[in-house]
């Protein structure tokens, strides 16, 4: 293992401590804990209140999208482990404001089971909470069995829409029905040509070879659906992009949000040659690309690879995509 970190096991929580130094405009500890990270600011009083969370190893996925116009809280466990039921709960009842708390986090056991004991406490102190899971990942289940796919990039497309309609001011029940319709209308599916190795753990998550790519892998590494020898970029998009329209047609003269987004180790200019692709099919197909998003949204550590999300808009999804939004991680103006 070569990296360039102090103890393997300060890692994840030195990583929290730089991140509230450069940003403590932005973000702050709860109660000094770095598990436990909220917004600066004040609360706005009867906005419903987004909590997030999830293992530590892929920023900015959960910990960058807290800020406004997102989500209000997150809940941070060690490398690619869950964060503990108490810590959610705690971040719940800071960030509520009157209006409930939504949980919006990826499709995970370990999250499942700490976010629903989170909930059943919050529910003891009189807040409501809904929840809502990312499953976006295509290559983790068949079509039919959308429950049972990991929530990955495409993540970023719910904080966007379900963050815009609280700072719209929307009842809880209208920023669940957001974020679920969000869900359900994001596809992703990814690539990985090397592994990441978890600092505690030093090696690597999986063994792949110099000239093998895996198409479907997932953020973790877990298993694709197809190992296959290195591709040209064109081929692995028409891969990818097959997929996911197939799993979700989107007709001619439809729009979408784009997100091509790498794994912590891939080249910028090789996501750009990717877009190109991406650009190329969906113009051929008369689909009309509202908002494109490229580089890193979600990583694995220091893993190479990359992948692509489409989340299909109507008019409703359209305006809130669009909405403004500033964390230390990801600024959109309107």
């Amino acid at each position: 293992m070569k990296k360039l970190i102090n103890k393997p096991e300060d890692f994840a929580r030195e990583t929290i401590e730089g991140i509230i130094a450069a940003h403590e405009d932005k973000l702050k500890l709860l109660e000094g804990s770095w598990h436990r990270v909220v917004r600066a600011g004040e609360k706005k009083a009867g906005k419903v209140a987004i909590s997030t969370g999830g293992g530590s190893g892929h920023l900015p996925l959960f910990l960058g999208y807290v800020g406004s116009g997102l989500a209000d809280g997150v809940t941070v466990g060690n490398v690619f482990a869950s964060p503990s039921a108490e810590d959610m709960y705690e971040v719940d009842k800071a960030i509520h404001a009157g209006a409930g708390v939504l949980h919006l986090y990826g499709n995970y056991g370990g999250d499942i089971m700490n976010f629903g004991m989170a909930k059943e406490l919050c529910e003891m102190d009189d807040i409501e909470v809904t929840e809502v899971l990312g499953t976006d990942d295509v290559a983790s289940a068949p079509k039919g069995e959308e429950e049972k796919r990991r929530g990955v990039a495409g993540l970023l497309f719910a904080y966007k829409t379900a963050g815009a309609a609280a700072e719209k001011m929307m009842t809880l029940a209208e920023v669940t029905r957001i974020a679920q319709k969000t869900c359900g209308n994001t596809r992703t599916m990814g690539v990985a040509l090397t592994p990441c190795i978890v600092p505690e753990a030093g090696k690597a998550t999986f063994s792949i070879g110099s000239e093998e790519m895996e198409i479907g892998m997932g953020i973790h590494g877990e298993p694709g659906i197809e190992r296959t020898a290195l591709r040209p970029m064109d081929e692995v998009v028409d891969i990818m992009l097959e997929k996911i329209l197939a799993d979700m047609p989107v007709s001619k003269g439809g729009e979408v949000a784009v997100l091509v987004n790498g794994l912590g180790a891939t080249p910028l200019e090789e996501l750009y040659i990717a877009y190109r692709r991406v650009r190329q099919v969906l113009d051929e197909k008369g689909i009309r690309i509202h908002r494109k998003y490229i580089g890193e949204y979600a990583g694995s550590l220091e893993m190479a690879g990359m992948s692509i999300s489409l989340l299909k808009l109507d008019d409703e999804l359209a305006e809130l995509v669009d909405a403004p939004c500033c964390s230390p991680f990801f600024e959109q103006n309107a």
